[in-house]
């Protein structure tokens, strides 16, 4: 089985940098943890696959609704939070530690994942999703298709909500299948459950700025990116890992993770915001422009204000219900996109930093190195 061969095959030669491949998380995954995914989806899909018969047993709409929400989990991904939770504990544990009692409290974080994949979606309005219709684009299209009263896209949307809480439930139910003393599953679940007041915390403060732009500030965007997306992308993913490895909260290796996994996640959350206007969608798997088009006060258009001159900013205000194209094209001559590669390369450096000072190995410590990079540098 995969489960029992992981922790010895991911120690593996490192890409020399994001030009490794295709796609550089892919690139550092495929060279670190290929075993490790493969361990979380077998995982997961022997947990849902059990799922989904016990409430097709119930009815057999269950079964196709679950069945729907255990393909938003297993279609696409890369699986990055449980891989960051997996170098949280191997960097704790060293080595030789056995993987397979820690595993399904790693994969739980990839339903955790799909949780506020498919709300956001629906929140966002997003029609794609990792190159396929989101689930709530989906759902209405299968209304139509049935033949059913009312309205499709409100059926959709109503599905969504109900398939992202399914997974919230499933990753606790997967959670608590973790075999570590029942003190620790405190310790971990403490920190679970603080990564999911975080997201939710980020969640509001995304929808809150587009609905009140006029209140927004770099300051404020940068809130945004840590809450939705460093603490449960990279930092708590890596503390959740410490704990599941029984490291104290005073311990050194919790204050460097900390530091790495902050700014790695705003990087991470950084290259996002340019991926979204001038990403590749074939690449993606979405629209590029989308955030412009909603006037989303992401630290690039916050950015793009703050820099543009006079004119630039009365083109800017223009253009905002013009082409995204032209739009794009005026936030990038403030000079915004450029500032914001230079913030993303003062975190890669800090996390570097951080990670100089950690505790661990150094096959974690390069990993790490490795994924800090990577996940800086990604084109999707």
């Amino acid at each position: 089985m995969a489960n029992d061969a992981v922790a010895g095959n991911v120690t593996r030669v490192a890409p020399t940098g994001p030009g490794d491949g295709d796609d550089p998380v892919r690139a550092v995954l495929a060279a670190y943890t290929h075993d490790l995914v493969t361990a979380v989806d077998e995982t997961l899909d022997t947990f849902l696959t059990a799922e989904v018969d016990a409430l097709n047993d119930i009815d057999a709409s269950m079964g196709r609704f679950a069945a729907t929400a255990r393909e938003a989990v297993l279609t696409g991904g890369k699986r990055i939070r449980s891989t960051f939770a997996y170098w949280g504990w191997r960097g704790a544990v060293g080595g030789t530690a056995a993987l397979p009692p820690v595993l399904p409290a790693l994969a739980a974080l990839e339903l955790l994942h799909t949780f506020a994949l498919v709300h956001d979606d629906v929140m966002d309005a997003s029609t794609t999703r990792r190159g396929r219709p989101t689930a709530h684009v989906a759902l209405a299209e299968q209304h139509v298709a049935a033949g059913h009263r009312g309205d499709p896209g409100r059926f959709g949307e109503a599905v969504a909500v109900l398939i992202g809480d399914l997974c919230m439930v499933w990753a606790d139910q997967l959670l608590a299948h973790a075999s570590v003393p029942s003190t620790r599953l405190f310790e971990v679940r403490r920190c679970y459950d603080q990564m999911r007041v975080e997201t939710v915390a980020g969640q509001y403060l995304d929808v809150l700025g587009e609905n009140d732009p006029g209140s927004w500030s770099v300051d404020r965007a940068l809130r945004v990116a840590r809450y939705k997306t460093a603490s449960y992308t990279v930092q708590r993913p890596l503390l959740f890992g410490a704990c599941l490895a029984g490291v104290p909260a005073d311990d050194p290796l919790v204050s460097a993770y900390t530091r790495y996994g902050l700014a790695v996640g705003e990087a991470f959350q950084l290259r996002d915001d340019l991926l979204g206007v001038y990403g590749d969608p074939a690449a993606t798997g979405k629209p590029a422009g989308d955030d412009l088009r909603t006037g989303k006060p992401t630290t690039l258009l916050m950015l793009a204000r703050e820099l543009a001159t006079p004119a630039q900013l009365t083109a800017l205000e223009r253009a905002a219900d013009g082409p995204v194209e032209t739009l794009a094209g005026l936030v990038a001559e403030t000079g915004a996109v450029t500032r914001v590669e230079q913030m993303i390369a003062e975190r890669v450096s800090e996390a570097l930093a951080a990670l100089d000072a950690a505790p661990v190995d150094q096959t974690a410590r390069t990993a790490l190195s490795g994924l800090a990079t990577a996940a800086a540098n990604r084109r999707a």
